[in-house]
């Protein structure tokens, strides 16, 4: 019997060599994982039915599972009367899953398990993201030692999902922003140093994923995530799934051109978004102004020569910087203008704002929502709920676990 774990970790071209009843057994082994992930416990009876398999093979297959430590036979329930059925979950200790989220100046790691809950985190402060040979070396090491110090076989870890920031194509496994000078894609150059299957995404696309599973989303369908960290993106769930155009590349928000001025970004035109209001469009705002002699509680932080931070900023408005305070609120205004022109296309049940800058609170967020109130019809506002995100740091990170585990067991 071909276990299930390893029919997991085979390569494609290795599946092709379990065939007949023993390829359609693991398939439909899948199935009933995938089953539970999604419904909870149940009973064979629910399985036969769900998933059409006769009683005998669901029986078969899923005392094969509880034999692999993948499912749990968690004893018989209450009924009304007749024969009391046994009641079967996935289990938390059989399978796991490692999300990582290549950040500009970090590294986060986390672990979970089958059950998407996460059991282990780690933050690395020390990388620096750049475009080099060097770097793509430092974060294979990096993702090794957290694997060989994890406490976790590695024979068990089914799948990673690494995420970062720019434009991914998750089928493709390539980033068109970081690595790109070899045939090979990314993904493929990563799991040959990794040795684990890897699934590989843009960064705010896999927040998106986390916010709208475990941040409180649950009831909508159809989402808009706002990422304003030190640039501007959007992820979108669209009748509950992520949504990701043609190539991979929807959501590049930032890049859109809002605005008349000469300000050249990232990306190499004039007048985006992300020129007026990312963080690095307000660090250089406000570095601006205080070279033209404006008062700031900051201003001894750039004497002393120190580099100005977007959080700087937003501590400095908690503490009452009149400076910080109208940066953030003129930033509010024209995101929520544009927010506006969101929600007139795409008639969202909910808009959560996440980022660095959302934890500006209502300095943002007030200027935020009456400027989209003042430019979106009425009853397209009136239909949109906002909040600010309820996910820590490890959002992204988890997000890509959670997005190699559904493609692992077929979600």
């Amino acid at each position: 019997m071909v276990l299930l774990k390893d029919f997991f970790n085979l390569q494609e071209t290795e599946m092709t060599k379990v065939k007949g009843v023993s390829h359609k057994n693991l398939l439909i082994k899948r199935e009933i994982i995938a089953y539970m992930a999604v419904n909870g416990e149940c009973t064979l009876a629910e399985l036969t039915k769900q998933l059409h398999i006769s009683v005998p093979t669901i029986t078969k297959l899923v005392n094969e599972l509880v034999e692999e430590d993948i499912v749990i036979d968690n004893g018989k329930i209450e009924t009304s009367g007749g024969r009391r059925p046994n009641i079967f979950g996935l289990a938390n200790t059989a399978i796991y899953f490692c999300g990582v989220d290549i950040g500009r100046d970090y590294i986060r790691f986390v672990m979970t398990d089958l059950k998407n809950n996460s059991i282990l985190t780690k933050a690395d402060n020390s990388f620096e993201l750049t475009d080099n040979t060097h770097c793509f070396n430092t974060i294979c090491t990096k993702i090794n030692d957290f694997l060989d110090n994890c406490g976790i076989e590695r024979n068990k870890i089914l799948g990673m999902g690494i995420c970062i920031a720019g434009r991914v194509n998750p089928i493709a496994g390539r980033s068109y922003m970081y690595f790109t000078n070899t045939n090979e894609s990314l993904r493929e150059a990563l799991e040959a140093q990794i040795g684990i299957n890897i699934l590989l995404e843009n960064d705010t696309r896999a927040r998106c994923y986390a916010e709208f599973f475990s941040g409180g989303a649950k009831t909508e369908n159809n989402v808009i995530y706002l990422h304003l960290g030190r640039g501007v993106a959007i992820g979108i769930v669209m009748d509950g799934k992520l949504y990701y155009g043609k190539s991979g590349f929807a959501g590049e928000f930032g890049h859109t051109p809002f605005f008349n001025n000469e300000i050249i970004c990232g990306c190499g035109k004039k007048g985006c978004l992300e020129t007026e209001v990312s963080g690095i469009a307000i660090e250089n705002k406000i570095v601006r102004q205080i070279e033209k002699g404006v008062n700031t509680i900051l201003r001894e932080k750039y004497d002393a020569g120190e580099l100005i931070h977007i959080d700087d900023i937003i501590a400095a408005a908690k503490n009452d910087d009149n400076l910080s305070i109208e940066l953030i609120e003129e930033a509010g205004e024209k995101i929520g203008k544009s927010i506006a022109f969101l929600i007139n296309i795409f008639n969202p049940e909910m808009v959560i704002i996440g980022g660095n800058l959302s934890y500006a609170g209502d300095y943002l967020m007030l200027p935020l929502k009456q400027a989209t109130n003042k430019y979106s019809l009425n009853l397209v506002y009136k239909d949109t709920k906002f909040r600010i995100s309820q996910m820590d740091n490890y959002a992204a990170a988890l997000g890509a676990a959670m997005l190699i585990r559904n493609k692992v067991i077929g979600l």
